[in-house]
């Protein structure tokens, strides 16, 4: 008779493949709770926007007429926000301080980010430890003194004023980015560049500089947007009805008891909002990555 062949192969453990089984079936909750989440989170902030879309084409002005799916869309909000009222002139003005704001804050929390990152000098742990400190307080903590300041300068009531109020109330922050994102390029640079006779300035325009792009970005889109945001400030500092930003002008038309047009008010948001949305989607890759390369290191 002949010999039967031995079988070579091990059968499969049972347990292994409940373990198994398990672990997909946990994984697939997981990530269902995940969904989930994210999707009542969706809901949450989509609806208020959809609300504020919907309401700024809706007819008339009270608030009892805001849906987010009016029935007779109109866009008569739309053409009495820019012919009735002073929209125009706000959205100037807000523009004003907000390139202001972008192009002083990107200038000189590079160059602090830089000087603090690759200089050693007397009093940078102090200085670093003071920029950390001031980062931590909101800028509307220190209103009224800086109310008296502009008082005895005589800069009450100046767009300008206020574009050097947003700078040095975001320079902490944006320049403690700029060094934790500095601190990550390679030292190796410098070093050659200095070698072949560079110096300081010429090493931070040309190879330093270049290099901070996506922080660049990232500080000069949050701090363009900023102003936008900004209603404490300018209403202490802003006196004057053409001077007013799009904040008080906004809110001064939903206040004010003689006019409370609230889908004007949606117009204006809404008008408002689209071009700094379409920057954000435009940036975005820019803006992750100067973020997440902010925090790496500090």
């Amino acid at each position: 008779m002949a010999a039967t062949p031995a079988k070579t192969g091990a059968r499969p453990s049972r347990g292994g493949s409940s373990v198994e089984s398990r672990q997909r079936v946990r994984d697939g909750a997981t990530s269902a709770l995940m969904h989930l989440v994210l999707l009542i989170v969706a809901v949450i902030v989509i609806y208020p926007l959809i609300w504020v879309v919907g309401s700024s084409f809706g007819p008339g002005g009270g608030l009892a007429n805001a849906t987010p799916i009016p029935e007779n869309a109109t866009v008569d909000n739309y053409v009495h926000l820019f012919t009735e009222t002073n929209y125009g002139r706000w959205y100037l003005n807000s523009l004003y301080v907000a390139v202001l704001n972008m192009v002083g804050s990107v200038a000189l929390s590079a160059l602090c980010g830089w000087v603090f990152a690759r200089i050693r000098f007397r009093g940078r742990k102090v200085s670093m430890l003071g920029i950390l400190i001031l980062q931590m307080f909101p800028s509307f903590l220190t209103a009224i003194a800086v109310y008296m300041l502009f008082l005895n300068f005589g800069l009450l009531d100046s767009l300008t004023g206020l574009a050097l109020v947003s700078i040095a109330a975001s320079l902490p922050y944006n320049t403690w980015l700029m060094k934790g994102y500095t601190d990550n390029l390679p030292a190796s640079l410098d070093e050659a560049a200095a070698l072949d006779g560079a110096g300081r300035l010429t090493i931070f325009r040309k190879i330093i500089l270049p290099l901070m792009r996506p922080m660049l970005t990232f500080v000069a889109i949050t701090s363009f947007t900023a102003p936008w945001m900004d209603f404490i400030l300018p209403r202490l500092l802003l006196q004057s009805n053409d001077k007013q930003t799009v904040a008080l002008g906004l809110f001064q038309m939903i206040t004010d008891q003689y006019s409370n047009d609230f889908t004007t008010f949606a117009a204006g948001a809404v008008a408002l909002a689209l071009p700094i949305t379409i920057l954000y989607i435009v940036l975005q890759r820019h803006l992750v990555t100067g973020a997440m390369a902010g925090a790496e290191k500090g």
